[in-house]
């Protein structure tokens, strides 16, 4: 938990194999989710050519994201910000991932029952040494998406899960220090702790 963090540049030329997956998978199966409906469900993709596919469309969805909140079209448009510029090279490579998993619910499940279990994959990644960043799609490229994966109209999309060994390493996951994010018993008071 403490040297999770998004891992943007994946390694193409390492797998990932089907007994790690099951594993990741499992974990996730063991988070809690409401009522116990277990509402989870998650396409993995490993087929080059899929995943080739799905490397398109996110590629439209992060510039269409970045048109949307913020006017931009092109390289040319982001500023010298070293995390926009990650995440849009990370556009650029997304199809070369040697894993996506797909996160949906069904059966009307909420986000707050899946979004546990997505924590629970990434965290056994971690553990065996896989890098992951979640990641969304706009909606532009849903329809898209769902023909592509011949996913049924009733499983509701949440989240993608590009996975890989990282190019270098983890790194360091700077935060803010929690005594600066959390409040006591009401919003204007600090935490007991400095």
């Amino acid at each position: 938990m403490f040297t999770q963090r998004a891992i943007r540049r994946l390694d193409s030329s390492r797998s990932i194999s089907d007994a790690q997956i099951e594993l990741m998978l499992n974990a996730a199966s063991k988070a809690p989710n409401g009522g116990n409906t277990q509402p989870g469900r998650f396409l993995v993709i490993r087929d080059r050519a899929l995943i080739k596919g799905f490397g398109k469309l996110y590629h439209k969805a992060w510039w269409a994201k970045r048109r949307d909140e913020m006017g931009w079209t092109g390289w040319g448009d982001i500023p010298a910000d070293l995390v926009y510029r990650l995440a849009a090279k990370f556009a650029d490579e997304a199809g070369d991932a040697p894993l996506v998993i797909l996160a949906f619910s069904v059966n009307c499940g909420a986000a707050n029952s899946i979004f546990p279990g997505v924590q629970n994959l990434l965290l056994a990644a971690r553990a065996m040494g896989i890098g992951s960043v979640l990641t969304t799609l706009h909606a532009e490229v849903l329809d898209d998406l769902y023909s592509l994966f011949s996913i049924p109209d009733d499983a509701i999309f949440h989240c993608c899960l590009p996975l890989g060994y990282p190019r270098g390493n983890f790194g360091l996951t700077p935060r803010m220090p929690t005594a600066q994010t959390t409040h006591w018993n009401k919003w204007d008071s600090s935490s007991t702790w400095k």
